[in-house]
């Protein structure tokens, strides 16, 4: 019998070039929340993978960005405090042919370090094989990575490959996490970011990412197959808060739909789901709100 392997993979990589879709297409299921607004991502997000011979523990971690205000400097501590203390890193681009000053930085963030890293070509859906062999060739002369995997983590491609040169570099060990467990993260936290993940969405390119969702009420109903979920968000101007809401609150009405059905699939249960939304100014600069959010 092979021996089981088990091990902690972190994902890093600037916003937006795929990390979350990546994690969630392995593993199957929607851990994190998935847009294509950079700096989706603002928690470190565990999901688990688990297979007859091995458990792979992903860290899909929040865009490495020039940080504008205090959540944006949390969300850059977390991810680069990640890459301590696990068995293999997973560093992803896109198709962008230059290396711009995110990647730049998160290369020399990466050089001195023991761990294996392996960088992952991301979207080669929408590349030819002129451009791939270029960035290809770009990444290889740092001679940081051991291996360098082309994906498309939308399209699902290669990913088993990828998966399998995870596994090989993962040491034999115990499985952290039952078979079932697909992630440790709080329930009320990934209906939260459900939620957000909505809002981003409907409202497309008229909200910033100055949006924050707070869970007040996650319970269960007694002899009823019915979860009550109420939740606030937070806003940072009162021209964000009407484009949320929308005209007759149709939009809000949407947001709460959707978020709905995700959550239903999640819990395996019928969810009332109750929103209101508050503004906050500067709310991410604000120590006080950063903690109440759990990003502090």
């Amino acid at each position: 019998m092979m021996a089981f392997r088990s091990g902690f993979v972190t994902i890093i990589g600037r916003p937006n070039v795929g990390k979350s879709t990546l994690m969630n297409k392995i593993i199957g299921e929607k851990i994190a929340i998935i847009s294509d607004k950079p700096q989706t991502t603002r928690n470190k997000i565990q999901g688990v993978y688990t297979q007859k011979n091995f458990q792979i523990i992903f860290l899909d971690t929040p865009g490495i960005h020039r940080p504008k205000h205090r959540l944006g400097q949390y969300m850059v501590r977390t991810a680069e405090e990640t890459l301590r203390g696990v068995d293999v890193i997973l560093f992803v681009v896109d198709e962008g042919i230059s290396i711009g000053p995110d990647d730049k930085h998160i290369i020399e963030q990466l050089e001195g370090i023991e761990t294996p890293i392996v960088l992952v070509i991301n979207k080669i859906d929408k590349m030819d094989q002129q451009r791939l062999d270029i960035l290809y060739n770009k990444y290889e002369k740092t001679g940081l990575f051991k291996n360098i995997v082309a994906v498309s983590a939308l399209e699902g491609a290669n990913l088993d490959n990828l998966t399998n040169l995870i596994v090989s570099y993962l040491p034999e060990g115990p499985k952290y996490f039952p078979d079932h467990m697909i992630t440790d993260q709080p329930e009320r936290l990934i209906a939260a970011e459900l939620i957000r993940e909505k809002i981003l969405h409907y409202t497309e390119q008229e909200i910033p990412h100055g949006v924050a969702v707070e869970i007040s009420l996650m319970e269960k109903r007694k002899e009823q197959d019915i979860v009550d979920i109420n939740a606030t968000i937070y806003c940072e101007k009162k021209s964000h808060k009407a484009i949320i809401i929308g005209k007759g609150g149709r939009k809000l009405k949407g947001i709460g739909k959707s978020a709905r059905k995700d959550m239903e699939r999640l819990l395996g249960s019928k969810v009332y789901l109750e929103l209101w939304v508050k503004v906050k100014e500067n709310w991410r600069d604000r120590d006080s709100m950063l903690r109440n959010l759990g990003y502090e």
